[in-house]
């Protein structure tokens, strides 16, 4: 394609403002399905056989690795620093900069329940102040993961309770991060952790007046 057909293309686009900016619910249909791996975790592959709207030949395999859904929570105390942990990953063989975060044991449990916890049990933290920061959609051609991000302020001490940190867990690391700081070791590709870029750039443009602040 030319870059005169290209800019063409680009006119010829239809322009969403204001709330038409938005996801929209839509399910192609299912010829068939299974799953043909499931972990002793929390994790499953499924495969689907779908076909697009109005054209039973246009038939694709589309592999999706189920998950219940997480919440992450940017916590910010007084000072505008970051809680942030310092975690080690096998995926992707780092040791990442990350925001307390945790899985719901499923659709029915309350997000905000499992960030209360989720500070308490990793950073031994409690929050005063919980507000809806982000939902996020890490990877949707693959992964039906749905993120949950809060911003906690009014931080104070609450001990883990009987809650025993195990596995990666035990040996992260707990460290306080200036905001600003944060945000250009974010800028400088230096910390690469998707909900932790997309929580503090997010809260940056709030903190700074932006839109939707």
């Amino acid at each position: 394609m030319s870059n005169q057909e290209r800019d063409t293309s680009a006119a010829a686009a239809a322009t969403l403002r204001g709330a038409e900016v938005t996801d929209r619910e839509e399910t192609w249909p299912v010829v068939s399905s299974h799953t043909p791996w499931r972990s002793d975790w929390i994790v499953a592959v499924r495969e689907y056989t779908v076909h697009a709207p109005g054209d039973p030949e246009d038939r694709m395999s589309r592999a999706v690795l189920e998950h219940p859904g997480a919440v992450v929570v940017l916590a910010v105390d007084e000072d505008d620093r970051v809680v942030c942990l310092q975690q080690y990953r096998h995926a992707v063989g780092r040791r990442l900069v990350e925001l307390p975060a945790g899985v719901r044991d499923g659709d029915d449990e309350d997000p905000l329940e499992v960030a209360q916890r989720e500070l308490r049990e990793e950073a031994e933290l409690a929050a005063e102040h919980w507000e809806p920061l982000l939902e996020l959609l890490p990877s949707p051609g693959i992964l039906a993961e749905r993120q949950h991000v809060y911003l906690a302020t009014g931080l104070s001490h609450a001990g883990r309770g009987d809650f025993e940190l195990r596995h990666e867990e035990a040996h992260l690391d707990v460290v306080m991060v200036p905001a600003d700081d944060l945000v250009t070791a974010v800028l400088e590709r230096r910390v690469t952790d998707a909900p932790l870029v997309a929580a503090i750039l997010a809260w940056q443009v709030k903190r700074l007046g932006g839109p939707g602040s």
